[in-house]
């Protein structure tokens, strides 16, 4: 047994080399490894592949970024074209008013920047007992500590060590429980988080009506709420935003994956009035907080030519019929043994698995019909197509799944 030099994220540590599947080549959503074998890229890769892979104004985009001013940094008083430009359209299209935005190299990192702002507006506003942070269970917040603290995930966190203090959780969908934990310690919130559709952990939507109760708790409260939008971002769920579909004002929103459509990494947080104005208000004030390629150029640069992708080919309402094909396809599935049900919005859905089908099993066996899809956990099959896939790969992943799923006993 020979073990990789490259050490993989989620992956075991002990597993042989050969026990990775080498991918080589992408188009649209399709796959090719290193045998020449095609596959349908059921995952948009990690979630974050709207606009396809391979599209070539992209990467003419990034080419051309790379030959005038490859990377430079925005701290202190440098800026460049690419992120104003950007920052400009992300606050265009999101559903917060007057908003700015801060660029990160990913979600991780936007999650964290999201909690560090909620807490120092409310330092520079004279609230420095507003530090609490209320996440729920199940969630995914990313990896970095503040975002892992976040999380509500315990298989996540275990063997990491004292995680960051003054983060409390509550079960998704009850609002007593968040009621409780108001009644108590409201006065110190600095923000409510929350995915508008939980990603990673299983594919959950809310309940009806549940975000927008968010929306008023924090109200009542004088708390900020955070929508983490790393997955729901950029026309998942069939709106620039997932705010937007399911009409909720936030003050914060995190974003990442989709931005650039993976093409190169880059995330961020939309800031809205309530966290500027403490940070406007004393012109001495420093914000000692960001990363070294916020606003990296020549990821701004691929951002931009996503966003015109996306708008310019109608790419938010053709991934909506995907998803829907997808989701009657997939219900199509249930049989009260193998799979219970079909969770999931717009173009991310999940199957839920019966005891006993084992996900991890099942997308093993769907690799071999040449489709590729996530399990999550012991009984849960996740699928996120990218934007551009076509009606024959939708099929194909419906197809795949059926023959993949063990024999039906009794």
């Amino acid at each position: 047994m020979t073990l990789p030099a490259l050490l993989h994220p989620f992956a075991r540590p002990a597993a042989p080399a050969e026990s990775f599947l080498r991918i080589v080549r992408a188009q649209g959503a399709a796959l090719w490894d290193d045998r020449g074998r095609r596959y349908v890229d059921a995952m948009a890769s990690l979630w974050y592949c709207a606009a396809g892979h391979g599209r070539t104004p992209i990467i003419e985009a990034v080419t051309r970024q790379m030959q005038k001013l490859d990377a430079f940094h925005l701290f202190d008083r440098f800026t460049n074209d690419p992120a104003d430009h950007l920052a400009e359209r992300v606050a265009a299209l999101a559903p917060v008013d007057g908003a700015r935005v801060m660029f990160t190299s990913g979600g991780s990192e936007a999650v964290d920047t999201a909690i560090k702002l909620a807490r120092f507006s409310f330092f520079a506003a004279g609230q420095k007992q507003r530090t609490l942070i209320v996440s729920r269970t199940p969630s995914y917040h990313g990896v970095t500590y503040g975002g892992l603290t976040a999380t509500g995930l315990p298989p996540n966190q275990e063997g990491f060590g004292p995680l960051v203090p003054d983060v409390v959780q509550v079960p998704k969908d009850d609002l007593a429980a968040l009621d409780a934990v108001l009644a108590r310690d409201g006065h110190r919130v600095a923000a409510i988080l929350a995915e508008p559709v939980i990603g990673s952990p299983g594919v959950y939507p809310p309940a009806p009506g549940y975000l927008q109760a968010l929306r008023e708790r924090c109200d009542r409260v004088g708390a900020l709420l955070v929508t983490d939008e790393v997955i729901t971002g950029f026309g998942r769920l069939g709106t620039w935003f997932g705010a937007e579909r399911y009409q909720v004002r936030p003050d914060l929103i995190t974003f990442a994956k989709a931005i650039t459509s993976g093409y190169v990494p880059l995330g961020g947080v939309v800031v809205g009035r309530a966290v500027r104005a403490p940070l406007e208000a004393d012109g001495a004030l420093i914000l000692r907080h960001g990363v070294t390629y916020s606003g990296h150029p020549t990821a701004c640069a691929a951002g931009l030519a996503n966003l015109d992708l996306l708008e310019s080919e109608g790419l938010l309402a053709r991934g909506q019929a995907a998803g829907k094909r997808l989701a009657d396809g997939l219900r199509s599935l249930v049989d009260g043994a193998r799979v219970l049900e079909v969770r999931g919005e717009g173009a991310m859905w999940a199957l839920g698995l019966a005891p006993g089908t084992d996900a991890v099993k099942v997308r093993d066996r769907l690799l071999d019909e040449g489709v590729i899809a996530r399990p999550i956990g012991p009984a849960t099959l996740a699928f996120c197509p990218p934007f551009v896939i076509e009606d024959v790969d939708v099929d194909r992943i419906v197809d795949g799944v059926r023959a993949a799923l063990p024999e039906k006993h009794g």
